[in-house]
C-alpha cells in the first residue's frame, strides 16, 4: 500500500497569512495612514489585523527588504522616510536602470506581454476616473513591471521593483493633487504604443523622459508644500 504524502497545511497557511499581512502593512504605508517615522507595535499590528505576532514579524522582515521600514536595536521597527536628497536619487536611478530594462524588454515581448500590460493599463486608468488613489500606485508599479519583465535582467528588475515601491507613496502623492494625471496617462499610454510597434529608442527616451518629469513634479510639489509650511516666498522666475 502506497504511503500517503505528507501534508503541510499549517506551513502554507502561516505562509498565506504573511502575505496577506505584508500586504496590509505595505498599503498602510504607501497611502499614508501610517506616516514616515511611525513606530511600527508588532502586538498592536498583530491585533488589528487578527493574527499571532509570527507573520507580522515576517512582514516586517520583508518590508525592511523594500526599504519601507528599518529596524532599530532597543527601538523596533520604524516606518522609513525618505529626505529630498533621497528623493533626488532615487529618481536619478530609475532614470539610469529603467530605460535600459525597456530597451532589453522590447525584442523579447510577446502578444501575452502586450495583452497583459494593456490590461493593467486600462484598470489604471479607469482607477484615475473614480478617484482610487490605493489603487494608482499599485497598478502604476504593475504596469512599468509588465513593461520590464521580458528583459529577463532578473538583478535589475528586482532593484528597479524596489525602487518603485519607494517611490510609489511619493508618486501618489502628485497624483492625488493633480500634479500631471494628463499626461502620466499619455505617456503610459504612448510607451504601450511604442513597445507594440517595436520602436525601441523612441520607448527608451520616452521611458527616460517619463521618470524625469514625475520626479521634477514631485520635488516640486515638496519645495511647495514646503515653503507653505515655512511661509518663504516662491522663488523668482526669470
Amino acid at each position: 500500500m502506497k504511503k500517503p504524502e505528507k501534508r503541510q497545511p499549517k506551513i502554507v497557511s502561516r505562509v498565506k497569512i504573511a502575505d496577506s499581512v505584508t500586504d496590509e502593512i505595505r498599503q498602510l504605508i504607501l497611502s499614508g495612514e501610517i506616516a514616515d517615522g511611525s513606530p511600527l507595535r508588532q502586538d498592536a499590528l498583530a491585533e488589528q489585523m487578527g493574527t499571532s505576532r509570527i507573520p507580522v514579524r515576517e512582514a516586517l522582515s520583508r518590508l525592511e527588504s523594500e526599504g519601507l521600514v528599518a529596524s532599530f536595536p532597543h527601538k523596533g521597527y520604524v516606518v522609513t522616510g525618505l529626505s529630498r536628497s533621497d528623493i533626488e536619487e532615487l529618481f536619478d536611478l530609475r532614470t539610469m536602470l529603467e530605460p535600459d530594462l525597456i530597451r532589453h524588454a522590447i525584442p523579447k515581448m510577446t502578444e501575452e506581454d502586450l495583452a497583459a500590460a494593456t490590461a493593467i493599463l486600462e484598470e489604471y486608468d479607469a482607477a484615475l476616473l473614480t478617484g482610487d488613489v490605493d489603487t494608482w500606485g499599485d497598478l502604476n508599479r504593475q504596469f512599468h513591471m509588465a513593461l520590464y519583465a521580458p528583459s529577463g535582467r532578473a538583478k535589475t528588475l528586482d532593484i528597479v521593483r524596489g525602487l518603485l515601491v519607494n517611490a510609489d507613496r511619493y508618486t501618489r502623492l502628485v497624483l492625488t493633487v493633480g500634479y500631471g494625471i494628463d499626461k502620466a496617462q499619455e505617456d503610459h499610454g504612448g510607451l504601450l504604443d511604442l513597445c507594440r510597434r517595436g520602436l525601441i529608442n523612441q520607448a527608451v527616451a520616452l521611458t527616460r523622459d517619463h521618470i524625469e518629469r514625475t520626479g521634477a513634479d514631485l520635488l516640486e510639489m515638496l519645495d511647495a508644500r514646503d515653503r507653505e509650511t515655512t511661509g518663504e516666498p516662491a522663488p523668482a522666475t526669470a
